[in-house]
């Protein structure tokens, strides 16, 4: 779990992903919520930047309310992506130094789910977490997912 009163001692990597949000829901949340959902797990922060040195640091959402519901709509929307893995608990809105940000944690997938893909095709929208990058499952990764 992050100590979200030290948000700037963290960094991005294969279990943080930060994203401004500041214009909205961005639309590659929903590469690292699969990339997270197939692989380890990890937590999407959104109202945070990322700094030159890597460090994070909140922004502050102008309408957290509004942003974490139009995540809950989508995220239950199967033209969106394939599966909601999460449970209420795992989408908060926090204050950080008086700035609003939504801390979403994404669990590893139940292997019945994976993989969790976004549109309709898994060929297409399936991704995997290496680093601080999110980055689509090759064909033959994919099949051997579909076959457990």
């Amino acid at each position: 779990m992050l100590d979200f009163n030290n948000l700037e001692s963290y960094k991005e990597n294969n279990r943080i992903e930060a994203k401004r949000a500041s214009g909205g829901l961005p639309e590659s949340i929903w590469e690292t919520y699969s990339a997270f959902a197939n692989t380890l797990g990890g937590v999407i922060l959104l109202g945070v930047a990322e700094a030159r040195d890597k460090s994070l640091s909140p922004i502050d959402l102008p309408d957290p309310e509004a942003l974490a519901a139009e995540f809950w709509e989508k995220v239950n929307d199967k033209s969106i992506v394939s599966a909601n893995i999460l449970s209420k608990d795992d989408v908060d809105i926090l204050s950080i130094d008086g700035k609003h940000i939504i801390a979403i944690t994404v669990p590893p997938a139940p292997e019945s789910l994976v993989p969790v893909f976004i549109g309709q095709d898994p060929y297409l929208g399936s991704y995997k977490r290496s680093g601080e990058g999110d980055y689509k499952f090759t064909r033959q990764e994919v099949e051997i997912m579909l076959s457990k």
